[in-house]
């Protein structure tokens, strides 16, 4: 009779054989399926504006990468090229796609996609004449909310801080859960909505490099306000940006508060495309790795899925209206279809995988200028793991990491709001001005 533990090994080891040829065939007709789309969207985009929208199917191609104001092979992710497909490789179908830089009927690159949201929320951003990022300002006894030209900065608090939210978020993230917690004295806060996301503009000829989030945050935020000093706290994605700004302007940091920053170690050659594989590896199991990989690795795929929801996204939130008789659904909820495709796959790519290239030298600038840094980590985060912030100390050995136990991604701060808004009044406090 075999024993109980070398049965419980072997079927171990064949449940791990049987996923892995499962995984196999399953990214294989994802393979099949994201050439087929590339195709279509091809034909599809030359019906309906005129030409077919330049993708990243093909080997690298300059004239792809562009941002309006000149190149930017530098600041582009690896990760927009390299990702493997063997019916690209093989030259599948061999039909060609146009890929040129689009040119939209309607008078401009600005015209949003077919296949995408055409309402006033979504849209309403085209309208204004300056573009500037859409912020939320809350001034001790007044709130403002300004997308354009910013025309009262009465009222100047001591401490200026400013919110960066992560991926498929807003400034929701923190008006709607740290901002009821904190004093309303003191502080005057800025929360952002980054570029390409909730309310803030989503140009299409746009690449969303790290530098394009910097200069729009500088551009609607810290000159119009004339910051001389501040407060940075940013969540996951929003990490990534927040010391690129920091590092950008040290000797005006006070200090950096960093929640789930994805942080995987020293720089070195092929960093993006580990970054990648770490954050969105090709994964059947669990559910959310499986969803990651889909969404980063098939750019048409990815595709449809924001055609099936972004675009219909009030149709999907009648129907949970009506299935939760709740008027008003949840911010998460409504923060998840507000972007577009072009805006938050390129910024997966260059921010998230792209600006791996980049958070090492700001660290060690940071770290040099003495800027005061807190790290704030759940120990049950399957989307940036713990190690990330360990490696943050171990870059910067001053920096306080304070770990959460049973915290995840969202839970670090959702559930627990009053003691992380805490936590921050302490850390500016501790501050000498």
């Amino acid at each position: 009779m075999v024993p109980a533990v070398f049965s419980g090994k072997w079927l171990g080891e064949s449940a791990g054989k049987l996923m892995s040829v499962v995984s196999v065939v399953v990214f294989l007709v994802l393979d099949f399926l994201d050439t087929l789309f590339c195709i279509l969207y091809g034909i599809l985009d030359e019906y309906f504006e005129g030409d077919a929208s330049p993708c990243y199917c093909g080997k690298r191609r300059r004239e792809l990468i562009h941002d309006g104001e000149g190149k930017l092979e530098g600041e582009m992710s690896e990760t927009l090229y390299a990702r493997k497909n063997v019916f690209r490789e093989m030259g599948f179908l061999g039909f060609p796609r146009k890929r040129k830089d689009s040119k939209k009927r309607g008078g401009g690159v600005e015209v949003n996609r077919w296949s995408e949201c055409g309402c006033e929320s979504c849209v309403s951003w085209m309208k204004k004449g300056d573009q500037k990022l859409h912020v939320i300002v809350r001034e001790p006894s007044k709130v403002l909310c300004l997308t354009a030209m910013i025309e009262d900065c009465r009222g100047k608090p001591a401490e200026n801080v400013i919110f960066l939210h992560g991926f498929l978020s807003s400034s929701s993230f923190w008006t709607e859960t740290v901002f009821p917690n904190l004093s309303d004295h003191n502080y005057r806060l800025f929360a952002v909505d980054l570029l390409g996301f909730g309310r803030s503009p989503k140009p299409r000829d746009c690449s969303y490099t790290l530098n394009n989030h910097v200069q729009m945050i500088e551009k609607s935020v810290s000159r119009p306000f004339q910051l001389d000093s501040f407060h940075l706290v940013a969540h996951s994605m929003g990490c990534i940006i927040a010391l690129a700004l920091a590092a950008k302007y040290s000797n005006s940091v006070k200090s950096i508060t960093l929640v789930a920053p994805p942080y995987f170690g020293p720089s070195k050659d092929g960093e993006s495309l580990m970054v990648l594989n770490k954050v969105a590896g090709r994964r059947l199991w669990p559910p959310l790795s499986f969803g990651s990989s889909f969404m980063s690795w098939y750019e048409h795929l990815g595709r449809c899925v924001c055609f099936l929801f972004c675009r219909n996204h009030r149709t999907w939130e009648k129907m949970l209206r009506l299935l939760t008789w709740k008027r008003d659904l949840h911010f998460t909820i409504m923060d998840l279809s507000r972007h577009t495709h072009h805006s938050a796959w390129h910024t997966m790519h260059n921010v998230i995988c792209g600006g791996a290239k980049v958070v090492d030298g700001c660290l060690t600038v940071l770290a040099e200028a003495g800027v005061k840094m807190c790290v704030v980590h759940g120990d049950g985060d399957q989307v940036v793991p713990l190690e990330c912030s360990k490696n943050i100390k171990m870059k910067a050995p001053e920096a306080e990491v304070n770990v959460i136990k049973n915290g995840d991604h969202g839970s670090v701060i959702h559930g627990r709001e009053k003691e992380f808004a805490g936590s921050l009044e302490r850390t500016w406090a501790s501050i000498s001005r």
